[in-house]
């Protein structure tokens, strides 16, 4: 029995490529070598962390202790959020409600996100960019489960 549109997206993505076209040119808003993770659970929640490779550390190391500088550095390599998400199965899109958002101007915003399956790959793309997001489905973690 085929799978819907929902059973094949959901579980664990990690981030191959994520790219947009500007001026008629590809480039890497991460770098090409950004790492991510995309989950979509079983009931309608899902989270999206997206990280420039090679981040500088904070000085002290702690959550809030780093200076403005590094917390702005820090903030400008990642892109992160997360929220509830409504499947159309017709138009193989996932609506994304950004109830936690990196950028604060996304609160409360519905996005949508055209998704293409091959096999254990996803490419998602959007009616309001010109990004495009490719993941591959992550490894099976749960014989590392204590």
């Amino acid at each position: 029995m085929k799978k819907t549109f929902k059973e094949q997206v959901i579980g664990s993505w990690e981030l191959i490529e994520y790219s947009r076209v500007e001026n008629g040119e590809k480039v890497y808003p991460l770098g090409k070598d950004a790492t991510g993770f995309l989950i979509y659970s079983t009931d309608g929640y899902m989270s999206a962390q997206l990280m420039a490779a090679g981040r500088p550390s904070y000085t002290l190391g702690t959550l809030h202790d780093g200076t403005k500088e590094e917390m702005a550095a820090a903030a400008h390599g990642y892109h992160a959020y997360s929220g509830k998400y409504e499947v159309d199965e017709e138009k193989q899109t996932l609506y994304h409600h950004m109830t936690v958002s990196m950028i604060p101007n996304r609160l409360g915003q519905v996005q949508d996100r055209i998704i293409k399956v091959e096999g254990d790959r996803i490419s998602i793309t959007s009616q309001a960019t010109t990004s495009k997001i490719l993941w591959k489905r992550a490894e099976n973690n749960q014989d590392n489960l204590r």
